[in-house]
């Protein structure tokens, strides 16, 4: 995948934004939302970037947690960190799936087998979801309904666990692979492969780590919420900020749309409403903000550093045309290269 592609994507889905959000402010009032926003203290806006980044740091720790229970050694930090990073350029995909998009980088920048390390990004969903459902469960204290959410969630969860550490599972997808003709047949080593780290990434004591990570890095992303609700004047409860941004987050990554586009912005405006009494202009400004502070600022850092990557290792992600010059080169891109 090429960057141009990678552009073509992220317009895409800024143009898909534009309309979401531009529906919800001329529903609520271009007036109304002009009027919240003009008196908003942007320094909590400042105040929520930090407080993502921070979210972001605490996730690397993730990254870094797993990649060492996989026996990946070499990757200088900074490396991984712009690896990491790199993963958001795609956030916007259907369940974040795009992130496996740094299993590519680190591949192409240090030889690192896609199969390998790509199941992280399933056992990085996987605890996530676990921490939001456990701040959902905590936010539920103070709301009706929230133990929906937390049911849903801890369903979908224990199921996809059943699921990966099941070997009977994994030897009859495999096998049935073995037995397709073409390609299928000739990727199915690389399956068990990815399935045997993802099995190794979600056992239990692979989880409880990572799992406690994931519930302190968005509680962040919530309390970046409370804070820009309090810049537009709301009195909002920190229990309804992690109730609200918990269950509209884990709705968003339940329904497959791109970055849970329409789905997360509809529940954080309308439970802000109804559950917190707010205002439904501030309501709106918040839930386009806290979008802006999370969602658009992770693209925007993704590809910053995969920009910053690209100076280091020219030959990343080059054009289909350029494979067969340098291919072995260090640093170029391919299997070895630099670091």
């Amino acid at each position: 995948m090429n960057p141009a592609t990678l552009v073509r994507r992220l317009v895409v889905a800024m143009i898909f934004a534009v309309v979401v959000y531009g529906v919800f402010v001329v529903l609520r009032g271009l007036d109304a939302i002009g009027g919240a926003l003009a008196t908003y203290d942007w320094s909590t806006f400042a105040l929520a970037l930090g407080l993502t980044f921070a979210n972001y740091v605490l996730r690397f720790g993730k990254w870094e947690f797993y990649l060492a229970r996989l026996g990946v050694r070499g990757v200088p930090k900074v490396d991984s960190f712009l690896t990491f990073l790199s993963g958001f350029v795609l956030t916007v995909t259907p369940g974040k799936v795009g992130e496996v998009f740094k299993s590519l980088v680190l591949y192409e920048t240090h030889g690192t087998p896609m199969a390998r390390t790509a199941p992280i990004v399933v056992a990085e969903r996987l605890t996530d979801v676990i921490g939001v459902v456990v701040l959902v469960i905590v936010g539920s204290l103070a709301f009706p309904g929230g133990l929906v959410w937390a049911v849903a969630g801890g369903v979908a969860v224990l199921a996809g666990l059943a699921l990966i550490s099941s070997q009977r599972t994994m030897d009859a997808v495999v096998a049935r692979l073995e037995r397709s003709p073409g390609a299928l047949g000739r990727v199915a080593p690389r399956v068990r492969e990815a399935w045997g780290s993802l099995r190794t990434l979600t056992s239990p004591g692979a989880l409880a780590l990572p799992t406690l990570l994931s519930v302190a890095s968005w509680s962040l992303e919530a309390l970046a919420l409370w804070a820009i609700l309090r810049g537009l004047g709301a009195q909002a409860p920190g229990a309804l900020a992690l109730f609200v941004y918990a269950t509209s987050t884990l709705a968003g990554a339940l329904i497959p749309v791109p970055g849970g586009l329409g789905v997360t912005e509809g529940l954080l405006e309308q439970q802000l409403a109804r559950l917190g009494g707010v205002p439904i202009a501030a309501s709106t400004s918040a839930m386009i903000l806290v979008r802006f502070a999370t969602l658009w600022f992770a693209v925007l850092l993704g590809f910053s550093a995969l920009g910053l990557l690209r100076l280091k290792f020219p030959g990343l992600l080059r054009p289909p045309a350029a494979e067969g010059e340098g291919a072995a080169a260090p640093g170029a891109g391919g299997p070895g290269g630099g670091g």
